[in-house]
């Protein structure tokens, strides 16, 4: 099983994503973002047996999400906040992208300002709509492969 810890480089985002896909290692995580805590607290908020918590923390340390040390009989976890700017980053790159193209096609679109129907229109005005509607498929083509 690969591991990647703070010391490594970033882990991949779809091992990222991997460890944030269920609940109860959300719950943990959340958990954890208030400080480190030992398996055992860890599990006392979560409907599961403590064995499964353990292999859930398991995937998180493999993903490196999260790291743990052993003191005696108590283990404790903490966030590596390297991993979770991996997936943070991943969602912004995306965000940013959409907002750009949205951004583009309303400003397009608040340039359009035909109201009337088709059949009040004259020939050179459907003619207008329908090079107004090809801009608009066109715009929106521009959207995609941006």
């Amino acid at each position: 099983m690969l591991q990647y810890s703070s010391a490594q480089r970033k882990p991949p985002v779809d091992v990222v994503f991997h460890a944030l896909s269920d609940a109860n290692r959300r719950a943990m995580i959340d958990h954890l973002l208030d400080g480190p805590a030992s398996v055992s607290e860890l599990a006392r908020p979560l409907a599961i047996s403590l064995p499964a918590v353990v292999q859930h923390l398991h995937v998180l340390e493999a993903s490196g999400v999260v790291s743990s040390h052993k003191v005696g009989r108590v283990r404790t976890c903490e966030i590596e906040p390297l991993a979770l700017s991996t997936a943070e980053r991943w969602i912004s790159e995306r965000r940013a992208t959409w907002e750009a193209r949205l951004d583009r096609l309303g400003q397009f679109l608040a340039g359009d300002t035909h109201e009337a129907g088709p059949s009040t229109q004259s020939k050179k005005a459907r003619s207008t709509r329908r090079s107004d509607e090809q801009q608009v498929s066109d715009a929106l083509d521009v959207c995609d492969r941006a």
